[in-house]
């Protein structure tokens, strides 16, 4: 135990030694979780809209308002043509152009029913999916208004139009603030960023450096070589998530229903995967560029089937069976379900009991590659 103890102590003052690496490790971190947690959203805002009223009718023009007190489109200016707003999307500067028919206002009077002509830069598929909804929202909203105002009559008596009014209720995230929903997400990923590239490069810089030959030669067992090497960043990995929690609650109010504790206990066993990973890339590596590219191609693939950004539910078949094999996968599920919907541990229980399992496998093979002289 003491050997442990010595050589930890020793990681430590190496860490702490080295000037350039506090910022990487502290600094830079809180202020990736700060700019990513506001730049990584899915929302679509600032529409470029245009449009081209041939009825300038008042139907027409209520119609137009309603899109300029929408939150999601910026007004650009109205055409006289529908070839120079064409000209202008190829430009880049439109992103939606709308098409009012004359006599516009006199068929939704007399026939009740009229069509629209909408256009969408669809370069971007998804963002152009979810500007159609909103533009049939607000088209949506508009008819709905204007067939209150319609009335009928109903053996000599005037009627209006019956309608049925839907009272959403979001559960979990009530402001709908995408924030709330990212920053537990981006919190995983730079726990687990950090972690992993300083596990791998860690033993491959006493590579580097030729004192790991020094170290085979002593009485020290591979187990206290191993805990002594990885338990500082175990720590450390701790600590980010600490500072992450807190900058998640003070800086942008994000909200933490369930036991904290959990968190902390899943990120314990789950840094145990991260570090066993860590580990055998350092194994099989003999310069921190190695280690380090091959850490940063497990991670983005990782990420990418993590459902961190894409729901994991969208992915094909296949790929969603590839995910069970993704520990970040679980790690994003537990954060948010633990944060936002407050979720026990018997929720998560079996997300628990899979990165145990994980943790085990791991670093039973890091260990066993790991290749001590005595």
């Amino acid at each position: 135990m003491r050997t442990i103890l010595f050589i930890i102590q020793k990681e430590f003052k190496q860490i702490f030694r080295n000037k350039g690496m506090l910022p990487i490790i502290f600094v830079l971190p809180m202020i990736q979780l700060l700019i990513l947690s506001n730049a990584a959203s899915f929302e679509v805002k600032n529409i470029a809209f245009s449009y081209i009223d041939h009825d300038h009718s008042k139907a027409s023009r209520e119609l137009i308002s309603k899109f300029a007190a929408s939150d999601y489109f910026t007004i650009k200016e109205e055409f006289e043509s529908k070839s120079i707003a064409n000209i202008e999307m190829q430009k880049g500067s439109v992103d939606v152009i709308l098409e009012i028919p004359n006599q516009f206002e006199r068929k939704l009077q007399k026939e009740n029913t009229t069509t629209l002509s909408v256009s969408i830069n669809a370069i971007d598929g998804a963002s152009a999916g979810i500007e159609n909804v909103y533009i049939n929202q607000v088209i949506g909203s508009f008819n709905q208004n204007l067939q209150t105002q319609l009335m009928h009559y109903n053996e000599g008596k005037l009627v209006p139009n019956q309608s049925i009014v839907t009272i959403p209720s979001f559960w979990y995230n009530n402001t709908l603030n995408y924030k709330t929903f990212m920053v537990p997400g981006i919190l995983v990923l730079l726990v687990t960023m950090l972690t992993l590239f300083l596990s791998s490069m860690n033993i491959v810089r006493e590579k580097e450096i030729g004192t790991l030959e020094q170290i085979n030669v002593t009485p020290i067992k591979k187990y206290q070589f191993i805990i002594g090497k990885l338990f500082p960043f175990w720590v450390l990995g701790l600590v980010i998530l600490t500072v992450g929690l807190i900058i998640a609650k003070l800086v942008f109010n994000t909200p933490i229903l369930g036991n904290i504790g959990l968190i902390y206990l899943f990120t314990s066993v789950y840094l145990l995967v991260i570090l066993g990973i860590g580990l055998i890339i350092s194994n099989f590596t003999e310069t921190q560029q190695q280690s380090m590219f091959i850490a940063w191609f497990f991670t983005v693939l990782f990420i990418l089937m993590s459902g961190l950004f894409t729901p994991i539910e969208s992915m094909p078949q296949w790929a969603q069976n590839i995910t069970l094999f993704n520990p970040i996968r679980y790690f994003v599920e537990i954060v948010r379900m633990v944060m936002l919907k407050g979720a026990r541990f018997s929720d998560i229980s079996f997300h628990f009991f899979v990165i145990v399992a994980y943790a085990f496998i791991l670093n039973a093979i890091a260990v066993w590659s790991y290749k001590k002289v005595v």
